[in-house]
Parts: C-alpha cells; sequence; structure tokens
C-alpha cells in the first residue's frame, strides 16, 4: 500500500493572502492567544495547505442541474410525510431572513411547512416581509413572541405551531439546498424506523459568493457525538420523540440543539444519515461557525449536554474540553481490576522483544495483565536464550506455535490460553508513550456496547502510522492519515478524537473475551492480511462497536519500507485474501463504510474529496485553486 505524501506540504500563502482583513488579522491574535505560538503554527500548515481537490469546483459539479430538480418535483413518494421546518427568528437582517424563506419555496419536495417563531415584534421590516411571504404561501406561517425569550424558548414556540409528522432546525439566517427535503423523504422511503435523520453540510460567506468547509459525516457515530455536534445541521426528528423528549431546555442555550439531538437520538428507534450536503452554514462576524472563540459559554453548556447524556445513559465518564473549543474529550474510569491478557507473537528478534517488554512492564500504569508470548519458528540461540530468563517470570507464560506461520491461528492459539477477561493483541515492536494508555483502553472497552479498542500509533519519525481503518480504502481496507505528521489533527479533529469506527489494527487492539469468543476469533484462512479488519467487522456484525482511541498513544516502529509481496507464492496469498474480503464482506464493500462518507476518496488518506465526474477540466483552470 502506497502511503500518503501531501500531509507534510507547505502553506498555499495565496489563500492566507487573499484571506487577510482587519477582522481575520484580529481574529488570528485571538486564535494565536488561545493555542500559542506552536499550536497555532501547526493548525495555520492544516488550515492552508492546498487542498488536493479544491472544494470550490469540487461543489460546482455535485450540485444537482435543473434536469435533476424538475424531475424531483414530479416524483411522487410512496410515503410523503409533511415536514414542519421550525426557525427562531431575532432580528435577522431582511436580505438573509428573505434567502431563508426563498430556499424553502425552491424545495423540490412540496409537502413542508414554514414555522418562523419571531421574537422581534418590534422590528417591522422583519414584519412586513414575513407577512408578505405568508400571504403569498400557505406553508410559510409566523406567530410574533412578545419578547425575546432566547434561542431554545423560541425555537420551542417554533414547535408549538408544527403540525407535521417530522420537525426539522433551521438557523434564521442559513440556507436549505433545494434538494433537502426530496432526499430526507427519500430515504426514509427504506427506513420506516427512522426518528431522526440528518445530512451534511457546509459553510458559507455572508454574501453567499464563495461555499467552503464541507462536513462530510459519517452515518450515527455515538462516540463522535460524544467528541463533537458533528450531527449539527440538518436535523430532523419525529414528531412523536420532539414530544417524547420535550423540545429544547434553556439551560443549555448556546449548545440547546447539541442538547436535544443526543435527547432526541437516545429515543430514536433507527438514526439515519444522508450523505448529501443539504445545509449551508452562513457566517458572518457575529457568528459561531466564523468565531468559535466568541463563545465561551456555549463550549460550556455543549459540556454539560454531553455529561447529561452521560447520566441518562448511565455511562461513567468524565468530560473535558480539549484545545479545539467545541470539541470534548470523554474518559471512561476502569471498573475494578479485570485482568487483561496482552498477546504478543515472535519470531527471533530478541531486541525488538525486549524493548517491547521491557517498555510494556516500566511504563503502564495499569498493572493486572499477564503477557503472552507465542513463539513461532525461531531459529536462534539469543532468542531462546532470552525465552529462559522470561521463564523466570510469573507475569510471562511463553507459548510455541510448532505449524507454519499464520498470524490469525498464532493469536488464536494465543487467546485459547489468555486467562483475561480482555484480550490485547500486540505487535513485538510496539513501544508505550503514554503510562495511562491501558487504562484509557481498558475503561473504552468495559462499556457493554463496545467490543474492541484501537489505538494512534506513531512511527519513530513522529509521523502517524494508525489512526484507525476505513473499509474500502486503497481496495479492501487501509489506514487514515498515514504519514501525518503526529501532532497535527487533521480533517476536523479526526485523528483526535475518540470515535467509532469499522475497523481498527490489531498491531495493538484490545478485544472483550466475550466479543472476540462471539466472532469465532481471527478468520485463519487469512493468514497474513486483512485478518484484524475481518475480526472486527464479524464483532460488529455480533452488535458490538469498535471504538479508535486517539488518548493511548503508541509507537509502532515497523519500517515505513517493509519488504514487498513480491515472490509468486506470497502475491498468490495476497489475492487469495483479497478474494476472500470480496466473497465475505461484499455488502460494505460495494456500499462503502457506514463510518466513512462517501464522498471523500479511496485512494487519498486524509479525508480528500473524491474527484467527480465533469470536474477535472475545471480543476486544471484552477490548478492550486484558492477555495478555502
Amino acid at each position: 500500500m502506497s502511503k500518503q505524501q501531501s500531509s507534510g506540504r507547505n502553506i498555499q500563502w495565496t489563500r492566507v493572502l487573499k484571506k487577510l482583513s482587519p477582522y481575520t488579522i484580529q481574529k488570528g491574535f485571538r486564535y494565536l492567544k488561545h493555542y500559542g505560538p506552536k499550536e497555532f503554527w501547526i493548525r495555520l500548515h492544516e488550515r492552508f495547505e492546498p487542498e488536493e481537490v479544491p472544494y470550490g469546483p469540487w461543489y460546482d459539479a455535485y450540485v444537482p442541474d435543473e434536469k435533476t430538480l424538475e424531475k424531483q418535483r414530479t416524483h411522487q413518494f410512496a410515503y410523503a410525510p409533511q415536514i414542519s421546518v421550525a426557525v427562531p427568528a431575532y432580528q435577522t437582517p431582511t436580505e438573509f431572513l428573505k434567502q431563508m424563506i426563498d430556499s424553502l419555496m425552491e424545495q423540490t419536495y412540496s409537502n413542508w411547512e414554514l414555522c418562523i417563531a419571531n421574537a422581534s415584534p418590534d422590528n417591522e421590516e422583519m414584519q412586513r416581509v414575513l407577512a408578505d411571504y405568508a400571504a403569498r404561501d400557505p406553508r410559510v406561517r409566523f406567530c410574533n413572541l412578545k419578547e425575546n425569550l432566547g434561542i431554545a424558548e423560541n425555537t420551542n414556540r417554533a414547535f408549538d405551531m408544527a403540525k407535521g409528522e417530522f420537525l426539522g432546525l433551521l438557523d434564521h439566517d442559513d440556507l436549505l439546498a433545494p434538494n433537502a427535503l426530496y432526499e430526507i423523504v427519500n430515504i426514509l422511503q427504506d427506513h420506516p424506523e427512522a426518528d431522526a435523520v440528518y445530512t451534511d453540510e457546509d459553510k458559507v460567506t455572508t454574501e453567499l459568493d464563495e461555499h467552503f468547509q464541507p462536513h462530510l459525516k459519517p452515518d450515527f457515530n455515538l462516540d463522535l457525538l460524544r467528541s463533537n455536534n458533528y450531527i449539527c445541521h440538518f436535523f430532523v426528528a419525529r414528531r412523536s420523540v420532539v414530544e417524547q423528549v420535550g423540545g429544547f431546555r434553556k439551560e443549555f442555550d448556546g449548545a440547546q440543539d447539541y442538547d436535544f439531538i443526543f435527547r432526541c437520538t437516545e429515543e430514536a428507534r433507527e438514526v439515519v444519515h444522508v450523505p448529501e450536503i443539504l445545509y449551508h452554514w452562513r457566517t458572518h462576524k457575529a457568528s459561531t461557525a466564523d468565531n468559535p472563540a466568541s463563545k465561551m459559554y456555549a463550549f460550556e453548556a455543549g459540556k454539560r449536554a454531553i455529561e447529561a447524556h452521560l447520566e441518562r445513559t448511565k455511562t461513567p465518564g468524565t468530560v473535558s474540553h480539549t484545545q479545539d473549543l467545541g470539541f470534548y474529550r470523554v474518559q471512561y474510569p476502569v471498573q475494578g481490576q479485570p485482568l487483561v491478557s496482552v498477546i504478543i507473537p515472535n519470531k527471533d528478534e530478541k531486541e525488538t522483544l525486549e524493548t517491547c517488554l521491557e517498555s510494556l512492564k516500566k511504563h503502564t500504569n495499569y498493572k493486572n495483565f499477564e503477557i503472552i508470548i507465542v513463539e513461532n519458528n525461531s531459529t536462534t540461540d539469543e532468542i531462546f536464550q532470552y525465552y529462559k530468563e522470561l521463564a523466570k517470570d510469573p507475569q510471562i507464560h511463553l507459548l510455541r506455535w510448532k505449524k507454519e506461520f499464520n498470524y490469525s491461528a498464532i493469536n488464536n492459539f494465543g487467546a485459547a490460553h489468555a486467562q483475561g477477561e480482555y484480550l490485547l493483541f500486540l505487535n513485538n515492536d510496539i513501544k508505550v508513550i503514554t503510562p495511562e494508555w491501558m487504562d484509557e483502553m481498558l475503561g473504552v472497552c468495559q462499556r457493554p456496547e463496545v467490543g474492541a479498542v484501537g489505538v494512534k500509533l506513531i512511527y519513530p519519525d513522529n509521523t502517524i502510522q494508525h489512526a484507525g481503518c476505513v473499509v474500502g480504502m486503497g481496495g479492501i481496507a487501509g489506514h487514515m492519515f498515514v504519514d501525518m505528521p503526529a501532532e497535527r489533527t487533521g480533517y476536523l479533529h479526526k485523528a483526535s478524537l475518540l470515535q467509532d469506527m469499522s475497523a481498527v489494527t490489531a498491531a495493538c487492539m484490545m478485544m472483550k473475551k466475550e466479543a472476540f469468543d462471539r466472532a469465532g476469533g481471527f478468520t485463519q484462512e487469512l493468514a497474513v492480511a486483512f485478518n484484524d479488519v475481518d475480526l472486527c467487522l464479524k464483532v460488529r456484525k455480533a452488535g458490538y462497536l469498535i471504538v479508535y482511541d486517539p488518548y493511548a498513544k503508541l509507537y509502532h516502529m515497523e519500517s515505513k519500507t517493509r519488504g514487498a509481496e513480491d515472490s509468486k507464492e506470497k502475491v498468490r496469498r495476497f489475492q487469495t485474501e483479497i478474494e476472500y474480503m470480496r466473497c465475505h464482506w461484499l455488502n460494505i464493500l460495494k456500499n462503502g463504510d457506514p463510518y466513512y462518507n462517501k464522498n471523500l476518496s479511496l485512494t487519498k488518506w486524509n479525508y480528500s474529496l473524491k474527484p467527480l465526474p465533469g470536474m477535472e477540466t475545471k480543476e486544471k483552470k484552477t490548478a492550486g485553486g484558492d477555495h478555502a
């Protein structure tokens, strides 16, 4: 698998200069003060390095043409529920208000109503605009509140007006794409139990002349939601669920939608994601979309929303802010002192194994673990001499595998002799960085819904080797953020956020013994490649989550220039293993990894956009384009 070499590129200074204004300079100083010089420089690089596929031309090629929209307008759905779009409006600039309402009038799906709670009763211009639209189209409805009750209560007043089977949330200065409601109703046809639906989004300038920062989301991801309100816009919930959870709560003003989304998704029979950019979040100087540091109270409210969610779900955990405001860390405490069985296959490599074991024993805070070394066809006297020394340690158990090399069979053999409730599969070339790594993994793995936990693995040159796996990447599966400098956080900070994924590498993976047994262990037909991906997919099929935990960081001393699969026998075996994955996991390979967005590349490891047909010529014209 070739490595992605694009992550260390330099800042594109033309884009920085284009963005310069008194406001952005002031904003830059605020961020410098918040992050400090070193972190600020890292984030400046991330923000302004050239995009592999610039979003501007991509978006132009992406939006549906008039022919597609016209076809949608005439489409008859078997199930056509009314969607009430709730808008709390307060001192909305007239131009923004009109554009927001126009974005509803242009919807290709017609069974909607717009419910606007106007909290600016003295604003005559707003009153005129609202009355004019309501007179033109009975689907546009508004009520005048006596006073501004705050965003939560204003939204609840809009909810009170709603008659639809589903309720959607729209900010007073934002826009829906013309096909937004159509796409939501379209996905409901196949998901009759969907009680909550959300879409992708992007940001748009005040003048609507530039779309930027697309947020291309995964399907429902509990751990990512506990790390950040990634669902955000556009969110639609079944009316019965909204009534059940009781609407917005004013004590969470600033993060009222985050709290609301948690409560709706907790009660929903199914949460469905539409992987299309259907919501445009307008940024201007007063907007949190553009100026996160301006609303610290909102981030505190977000933290409390997560804490309230953990309490409702009876999940012990401590929530803290990360350096990136609006992104959070949940730490799950270890319950009791269960035994962890660390399984390390080894062939020769005396020094490598010694370094691994020393770092494991000296630098691991959690103490209740056993080490199972599965000796696999070593030949050197040196290693057998070392095994004799290790045999004196009661914490270490030596097993001997006498058959030919088979990674899956060797680990299954080790697991069969393990005494622990938790299995920790570990390569012999792993070195501990953070002493609390095992506590961190165990706290997450003990949660009833979690089957396995993977970690952030770093090469000795401080670049990332593994930050979770995406199925379909590079053909069958691949690691994310390979070769990116380890201090960077990546696309929407994903390299540094606790989140659910379809798979993680078994170079360092903790798994419940119970989940391992239910999945039937490693598949022995996969002797070398993809066995960890296959095991993770089997564990997910058994109903568990696979979690990527970036707070457990370890060095993987593996060389970046490992030998190629070059002998005929190796190539044949590799092809057989690819064929196995294609046969057994056709569904996910065909439909896409649910924890990765279909609009993202399967050949780049850094969440780059997947180029669209018809944009090639545009790309050439805008090579090194200036879209943020």
